[in-house]
């Protein structure tokens, strides 16, 4: 076996032993559960409900994605070609609404829309997205040459023609795979809907959860969990697709050779970019004035139980629960993707399909139902020599799982970047295979593997819907303790709930920060 093989086994397996196998054994009870095998799946598939429920999942899913690309393309033109000050806390503001847990957010929408309904829940869906189109498009904008676009004006081209006509052909690849990224977080939100829309707007995702949790339908729930595998695996396809396109043209332009100070009527859309952060901080600024409505009483409570005991645990053994998980899961999706990055750098340069393929079976976790996950670990891993079911082990694999195709769209665009002349000039100085791999590709996507590192953690820090389904009552983590608080009754129980929000927003905040110290700041998507 070749020394990539080996390298690409690790993550294969662990995917293979905790996504597939406990996805498949869900879906495998669901469907033999009755006896005529697959007759419930078929009545679930054919029923109008489902009809509905798969119109407002995939309508909801494409408004948001469609306001996250408007909003976030005037977002990629400044962070991409504009020379300002205060650019790097531009990024900041940018990514932290894409790295908030789901309930902050959720709660956050419900403070400013306390009826609930559809518009909430498409703001908060294509309010976490905007980082996804500003930061995907805005780093490969960055590398487009910009002396196609001034020829095009020197012709007599308006400025609107020579963006229609020679930017944005360049830059549509990244728009493209933005939006299916976009597409793909909306349609399978979980904790937006599950407290914007209560149980009048529902989801295949909260509908998987309801039949699961409540129903106990396992039947229609892997009908639904067919459903929405099949319209994951199509648009990781497409994203796929676009992201190959897209990172060729990495190299073209360094940022620093195309960025300048705004001229004429691009100060409109440095205007528009502005007026969108401003957008974006509206929620955070009204989740912190409701935490502080009644002074400080929630956060100084959260040192205990709540009203009449609603936890188990304190507010605070709740915090060190979520940073020891959030630690135990970024080191293994570090390994993870880390290994899953250098075979992928590797199988694109011989232009291999199976590179392609794997490339798709790690994002799958981004897509399949938390609660099919959860509920599958249940069902298949007692048959393990160690049965794992009880440990406190499978939160941080869960967790794992969702933020290890993170780590991968991180460092991948680094290493593939990477100068195939350097490895081979170290290689001619007789450097073998594993010093080349640690003095030139770790040298060179060390601050990459940093940052990736740094968003896996507050990713992991707070996940909701795998977490809310695997974490013991005596263990939780601050996100599920969130989400407990704000369904019990009691005025304390709510300011403890919207005081442990904005403790988590302060958390990512300080490290998303951090972090762009450390981001490679001419790759990578994230």
């Amino acid at each position: 076996m070749s020394p990539l093989a080996l390298v690409g086994l690790l993550p294969l397996v662990f995917l293979g032993l905790f996504f597939a196998w406990p996805v498949a054994s869900i879906v495998g009870l669901g469907l033999t559960s009755t006896s005529r095998p697959g007759s419930a799946v078929l009545d679930v598939l054919t029923d109008s409900e489902t009809l509905r429920l798969v119109g407002f999942t995939l309508g909801q899913a494409a408004a948001a994605t469609v306001i996250a690309v408007l909003a976030g393309m005037p977002l990629a033109f400044v962070l991409a070609r504009c020379k300002l000050p205060g650019i790097g806390l531009l990024r900041v503001a940018v990514v932290v609404p894409f790295v908030l847990p789901t309930v902050v957010v959720g709660l956050a929408f419900r403070v400013l829309m306390p009826a609930g309904g559809v518009a909430p829940i498409v703001l908060a869906n294509a309010f976490f997205n905007i980082a996804v189109v500003a930061r995907t498009v805005g780093g490969l904008w960055a590398h487009t040459d910009r002396r196609g676009e001034e020829a095009a004006r020197a012709l007599g081209a308006s400025r609107w023609r020579a963006f229609v006509s020679v930017v944005l052909p360049a830059i549509a690849p990244a728009i493209l795979s933005a939006a299916a990224v976009a597409f793909l977080f909306c349609a399978t939100s979980f904790g937006v809907v599950l407290m914007l829309g209560g149980g009048q707007y529902r989801t295949l995702e909260t509908e998987i959860y309801l039949r699961t949790v409540e129903l106990f339908d396992l039947p229609g729930a892997a009908a639904l969990s067919m459903l929405q595998v099949t319209t994951v695996v199509a648009v990781l396809i497409i994203g796929a697709v676009t992201r190959r396109r897209k990172e060729t043209a990495l190299g073209m332009r360094r940022h620093r050779e195309i960025a300048r100070r705004p001229v004429g009527g691009e100060w409109v859309v440095v205007g528009v970019a502005s007026a969108v952060v401003v957008a974006l901080t509206v929620p955070v600024v009204s989740l912190v004035a409701r935490s502080l409505s009644n002074g400080f009483a929630g956060y100084v409570a959260l040192a205990g139980h709540g009203d009449q005991a609603t936890l188990q645990v304190s507010g605070l053994d709740a915090v060190w629960n979520s940073v020891r998980a959030a630690s135990d899961a970024t080191v293994l999706a570090m390994l993870l993707g880390v290994l899953s990055a250098v075979v992928l750098s590797q199988l694109s340069r011989s232009g291999a399909l199976i590179g392609e393929v794997f490339d798709l079976a790690l994002m799958l976790p981004l897509g399949v139902s938390a609660v099919t996950l959860g509920f599958g670990y249940l069902v298949a891993l007692g048959s393990l020599p160690l049965d794992l079911r009880a440990s406190p082990l499978l939160v941080p694999f869960a967790q794992a799982l969702v933020i290890t195709p993170l780590v991968v769209r991180t460092v991948l665009p680094v290493l593939r970047a990477v100068d195939e002349r350097l490895r081979q000039a170290a290689g001619t100085l007789g450097a073998g295979r594993l010093r080349v791999w640690r003095e030139i590709d770790l040298g060179l996507a060390g601050r990459a593997l940093v940052a990736a590192a740094g968003f896996g953690y507050v990713v992991a820090l707070g996940e909701f819907g795998a977490t809310s389904f695997l974490a013991r009552p005596d263990a939780p983590t601050l996100p599920v303790v969130i989400a407990t608080l704000i369904a019990r009754p009691g005025e304390l129980n709510n300011d403890m709930a919207y005081a442990a929000c904005v403790v988590l927003m302060l958390v990512t905040v300080a490290a998303v920060a951090a972090i762009e110290g450390f981001r490679a700041s001419s790759v990578g998507e994230f």
